[in-house]
């Protein structure tokens, strides 16, 4: 059996290394272009060519998936299965016809819930119990296609997007290998999703990540876990960006101000919110080391009092 393995990010390394580690034909590695990354803008691997690269494997990188050139040589490769994880671009017609056994998808949501670009942190700003991963054939629709499988996992109460994306990456890859043979064999009849229940998850945006105080503590509290690592969740302290890199809203305190800092047992903080008070556990100011809220209040006594801007 021959495999093309399309992917970008460190959630596709698993599903991609546990083929390579079980003797799958990998005839194949798709990831994005390279991009500039960092201070220096320097061309920068993505986690999965480099995994790639690790195992010696193949590597193409169209920018596109849908000139006849690349569909060209997508099927010079003779794949009789695509694997796709987080990709990052919707296949083709052209492309989904091209393997016998079509494109499995590895999707980080239970679907029909949490189409779309974000589903992990779309999870954890709905509040979601649980998160989990679905294995589906993919169509021409946006994560649109009938289910193989899928399994759920609990969310917990200090997961971030970039935690639950590195349990569910695992969970990916056991179930990619769970039902692969019997896929092969046909011994698996897909399920079609209900799309009258489906919801969406749009791509974030830097500005996603500024707080705005007059929202509750626990919304304020799923954001800051919900944009971790990227694209952080911050506001702004004597014209430098502050990053709150931790958070946990306060049950059962006396509301204060919107945006108000107050002094908490410890040599903390919280911060006067739309509905409570969220405690902030640890910071990042712009230029600075991640430090907990106590260490920063003692480097910055007049933070007591003052109030954050929304």
């Amino acid at each position: 059996m021959k495999i093309v393995f399309m992917g970008t990010p460190q959630f596709a390394v698993p599903a991609l290394r546990h083929l390579v580690l079980n003797d799958y034909n990998i005839a194949a590695v798709y990831t994005r272009p390279d991009r500039p990354a960092g201070r220096g803008q320097r061309l920068a691997f993505s986690p999965l060519k480099q995994a790639a690269l690790d195992f010696r494997l193949p590597v193409v990188q169209p920018p596109s998936l849908r000139k006849d050139e690349v569909v060209a040589e997508l099927a010079s490769f003779k794949p009789d299965v695509v694997v796709v994880a987080a990709y990052g671009q919707i296949l083709p017609k052209a492309v989904l016809e091209l393997p016998a056994h079509g494109c499995i998808n590895l999707h980080p949501s239970l679907l029909p819930r949490h189409r779309g670009a974000s589903p992990v942190a779309a999870a954890i700003l709905a509040g979601d119990e649980f998160s989990g991963v679905s294995v589906m054939l993919l169509d021409e629709g946006l994560d649109t296609g009938p289910m193989l499988t899928r399994a759920r996992i609990p969310i917990a109460d200090r997961d971030s997007t970039g935690s639950l994306t590195a349990r569910l990456s695992l969970v990916a890859a056991y179930l990619l290998l769970d039902i692969l043979p019997d896929w092969i064999k046909g011994k698996l009849e897909p399920q079609p999703q209900d799309s009258a229940v489906a919801t969406y998850s749009g791509s974030i945006g830097k500005e996603d990540g500024e707080i705005s105080w007059h929202q509750p503590a626990a919304e304020i509290w799923r954001r800051v876990r919900a944009y971790n690592p990227w694209p952080g969740s911050y506001t702004r302290w004597w014209g430098k960006t502050l990053k709150v890199k931790e958070a946990a809203p306060l049950p059962g305190m006396e509301d204060v101000g919107k945006g108000c800092v107050v002094a908490l047992p410890g040599g903390g903080f919280g911060v006067g919110t739309g509905d409570g008070i969220l405690e902030v556990l640890s910071v990042q100011l712009e230029g600075k080391r991640v430090t907990t809220a106590a260490e920063f209040v003692r480097g910055q006594r007049h933070l007591i009092g003052e109030t954050l801007p929304s």
